[in-house]
């Protein structure tokens, strides 16, 4: 087995990191977010000549079963040639780096397509992020968005992400409709067509939109977006619902629907308003989302007629469902998230401070968080996730988007809680792979008119691939950076396995146990410079 990161150069690379963190009342009160460090010497090997991937189990992303033995060869970024059973014995002897990988599985890399990372009040440094999702082989992120507000990172890290000069997955910048520019206020459907061409302009690949705006001016915003190859998904909130549900969206045009907002509001068996309580406050974040849960019981019947001709709207408009079942998922057991195994070592202070309850931090909801309501959430999922299976089964895409950083849910961790989730939706392994690949790929790629250059391990692809000890397909959980604790039955004993062990993105092969010891080394300086309580 050959060591990739020598520990000289794997301690150069920590201090960096460390160095580059805020601390102090400066961790707490960050101003902007911090520039993203270099990638320094020993951080990820390669590309190589001829790199050769050797004896690994392969799954590779397109739904197709497992096979195995397989070599793979790597030239450059590139997927060169796959070698199977007797045609092993070609796969060439003389390349310049050799992965042992005999008993392993090796995918394409995962596609997080709802990311963000841009809020110094959680994580002061966008490197947190990045290495938390390499480390558990998210090799391509979408920002929806990765950053906000005016003179923000997501171009530069996009394009130094693209140059392999820092230590982080692919990017594909979207940005928020109406933000950033200083070309006044984007309220007619000339505004918004101007916003958007100057956000091509720009070099966004896409736009987020959240549904604040009159319909005429998001039919726009849509129109100019679509003409422009800009991809588009939508967050259509409750402001904004009663006008434009998610049906209405996609007769405009919308390419995306995140989250579950605006599907039970096309499903109303009641009239076309949802029923909130008299005393409901949408900017009491309480009130929001334990009323949300509630309208599980306001829709019609799933698999009745009205529900059936909802899917096909979506499927005939070729619209991608990325429902992040997994964000919300401390609304039906907050003592679970706020308890997950991996904060001690891997959640920064800061970010812990924000998962606090707490009236002006987003997402932090659950001041008085009841059995009643979880028990409302653990009905609420129940028709979300049958509308998503349904739609899958149908033909419809489905992808994988974690929106990590909020409600106890850290980067990378919280991909493969909303992996699980699919699972736990209706999708078989195979199919949970496939939405986290080639699926993810597609959306992104589909704006363009073009086929996507990774999401699937075939010659002539990207060399974006993950590689694991353990078979995801028996236990999804043996992704998370902290293993999956089981008892061997011959010994008696508790074992912890798994854990992705290399990721490879562009070909720069990534040791994911140094990536997560790199942020366990943020994680700790962090709290070594917080003062202590008298």
């Amino acid at each position: 087995m050959i060591r990739l990161v020598s520990s000289l150069a794997a301690v150069v690379a920590l201090l960096a990191i460390i160095i580059a963190l805020p601390t102090g009342s400066q961790a707490q009160n960050p101003v902007a977010m911090e520039r993203v460090p270099d990638r320094m010497a020993g951080e990820g090997v390669g590309p190589f000549g001829r790199m050769l991937i050797r004896g690994a189990t392969l799954i590779d992303g397109s739904g197709a079963p497992p096979e195995g033995p397989v070599d793979i060869v790597i030239a450059g970024n590139r997927i060169e040639a796959i070698y199977r059973g007797g045609a092993r014995s070609r796969s060439p002897q003389s390349v310049d780096h050799v992965i042992e990988a005999e008993g392993m599985y090796v995918m394409p890399g995962f596609v997080d397509v709802h990311g963000h990372n841009g809020d110094p009040s959680k994580a002061p440094n966008a490197s947190y992020g990045y290495r938390l999702w390499l480390a558990h082989g998210v090799t391509t992120v979408r920002g929806v968005p990765i950053y906000s507000g005016p003179n923000n990172m997501a171009i530069s890290d996009r394009a130094r992400s693209r140059a392999n000069s820092i230590v982080a997955p692919r990017i594909y910048a979207y940005a928020v409709f109406g933000d950033e520019w200083s070309g006044g206020a984007v309220d007619s459907p000339g505004q918004a067509r101007a916003w958007v061409r100057w956000a091509a302009g720009r070099g966004y690949d896409g736009v987020k939109f959240f549904n604040q705006v009159p319909p005429a001016v998001l039919a726009a915003a849509l129109d100019e977006a679509e003409a422009h190859n800009l991809g588009t998904v939508a967050h259509l909130g409750q402001r904004g619902v009663a006008e434009v549900n998610a049906a209405r969206a996609v007769e405009f045009g919308l390419a995306g629907i995140t989250h579950f907002y605006g599907h039970f509001e096309s499903l109303l068996a009641d009239g076309p308003v949802v029923r909130y309580p008299n005393d409901y406050n949408y900017l009491d974040e309480q009130s929001r989302f334990s009323e949300v849960a509630r309208l599980a019981e306001q829709i019609v019947e799933p698999g009745s007629d009205e529900w059936n001709a909802y899917l096909d709207l979506l499927l005939e408009n070729d619209v991608t469902l990325s429902p992040t079942f997994n964000i919300y998922v401390a609304s039906r057991d907050v003592a679970r998230a706020r308890t997950f195994e991996w904060h001690e070592r891997y959640t920064l202070p800061s970010l812990w401070d924000f998962f606090q309850p707490s009236l002006t931090n987003h997402g932090s909801y659950y001041h008085d968080w009841t059995t009643e309501d979880e028990v409302a959430w653990r009905n609420f999922y129940r028709p979300w996730m049958a509308l998503t299976n349904a739609y899958k089964d149908r033909g419809g895409r489905v992808t994988v988007g974690s929106d990590p950083g909020y409600i106890y849910q850290t980067w990378g961790f919280s991909y493969v809680g909303e992996l699980e989730m699919l699972q736990e939706a209706g999708f078989t392994p195979l199919e949970v792979i496939q939405a986290a690949t080639i699926n993810g790929a597609r959306e992104i790629y589909a704006p363009r008119g073009e086929e996507p250059p990774f999401g699937i391990v075939r010659p002539g692809m990207l060399a974006d691939l993950v590689i694991v000890p353990e078979n995801p397909l028996d236990n999804l959980k043996v992704l998370y950076g902290t293993g999956h604790l089981r008892l061997n039955r011959e010994t008696n004993q508790r074992e912890r396995v798994g854990g992705v062990r290399w990721t490879i993105k562009d070909g720069i092969v990534y040791d994911a146990p140094a990536l997560l010891e790199s942020v366990a080394a943020m994680v700790e300086a962090q709290r070594a410079s917080q003062p202590t309580a008298p």
